[in-house]
């Protein structure tokens, strides 16, 4: 049975009004936009990354979070990139988004087009570039990116402890943060598939490890030997050192077996566990866990990553092209 897309019969005002102008702005991005003013924009987004990438494959993972992470808060306008100041704490610095890693892979690729195209490609078009080639590195899919974004100049950690969807969320919580941003339950099931790349830190899945409930020390949903064997690493919901693998024995390499773990009860986070508990997510995990449909999720995850990448961007006249992409201009 195919899937079906999440519908939401009332819309509040604000929330389509919201739509309408992000429609209209991502509308305004092209594939080739910076064909005259930067023409190997690309080019050089691909060179820096088989550079960063050879020397640490582990960073495709954090890559790919950094551009998720943007886009969920303001839309992908790279505000998760900017500095803190002494009047505002930023994005960055939010709960969530204390683990992020790759702000110097950033800087470093932005560096280099700034050099080649002065003032021209904005940091959101760099993180978007960059997320795409993280994934098509380790061995997942390429699909176009459409370019043109531009920077925003706000950045909330408030904000972003308020909007990113939590490891710990079930499906109605994370569908309602999905369709917020004009994305669906489908969309919700694929992007949960790029936990097949990184690491996460101890404090984010130690709550199913120790003390879970009143009725249960762990989380019942979870496969008791995987418990053990996670419990072997993370000693203690205080323990902030100790990191595991999302997709155990491939976290450097993007394909299905992550919904294989999923499928098996062996998610790492309360998020993944709750794909199970919704038939139209378990069965789409279910589906690909089999091995067999390996290319309807590469082109499924290339979609979805397509229409993230269009939530909330600044097009035109909106925002600027920022010279660094941890400081406004």
């Amino acid at each position: 049975m195919a899937i079906k897309p999440c519908v939401l019969l009332v819309f509040p005002v604000a929330l389509l009004l919201l739509a309408g102008s992000s429609a209209a702005a991502a509308a305004q991005l092209e594939v080739g936009y910076y064909s005259k003013t930067c023409p190997n924009v690309e080019a050089i987004v691909r060179e820096e990354m088989e550079k960063i990438i050879s020397a640490a494959p582990s960073l495709a993972g954090p890559l790919l979070r950094l551009h998720f992470h943007d886009c969920f808060v303001r839309g992908c306008d790279a505000s998760v990139l900017l500095n803190s100041t002494k009047a505002n704490l930023a994005e960055r610095d939010a709960k969530p988004n204390k683990s992020l890693r790759g702000f110097g892979s950033v800087d470093r690729v932005k560096a280099k087009l700034e050099a080649a195209c002065p003032n021209t490609v904005s940091c959101a078009d760099v993180l978007t570039l960059m997320a795409r080639d993280a994934v098509v590195l380790a061995k997942g899919p390429f699909w176009p990116v459409a370019l043109g974004r531009r920077d925003g100049s706000v950045s909330s950690a408030t904000e972003a402890a308020d909007q990113l969807p939590p490891a710990n969320g079930d499906v109605p919580l994370l569908t309602k943060i999905f369709a917020s941003k004009g994305l669906d339950l489908k969309d919700l099931v694929v992007l949960s598939g790029a936990h097949t790349l990184g690491t996460a830190h101890c404090p984010s899945y130690a709550d199913r490890l120790y003390n879970f409930s009143s009725a249960y020390s762990a989380d019942p949903t979870l496969d008791s030997e995987y418990a053990d064997r996670l419990r072997t690493r993370c000693k203690s919901v205080d323990d902030k050192a100790t990191v595991s693998e999302m997709d155990p024995g491939s976290y450097k390499t993007f394909d299905t077996s992550y919904y294989r773990h999923v499928a098996k009860r062996r998610g790492l986070f309360q998020s993944d566990a709750a794909l199970l508990t919704d038939a139209t997510t378990k069965e789409y995990v279910q589906r690909i866990a089999t091995g067999k449909f390996d290319d309807v999720f590469f082109k499924d995850f290339s979609d979805s990553m397509i229409k993230m990448g269009n939530v909330g961007v600044l097009t035109g006249a909106q925002g600027e092209i920022r010279k660094k992409c941890y400081i406004v201009n």
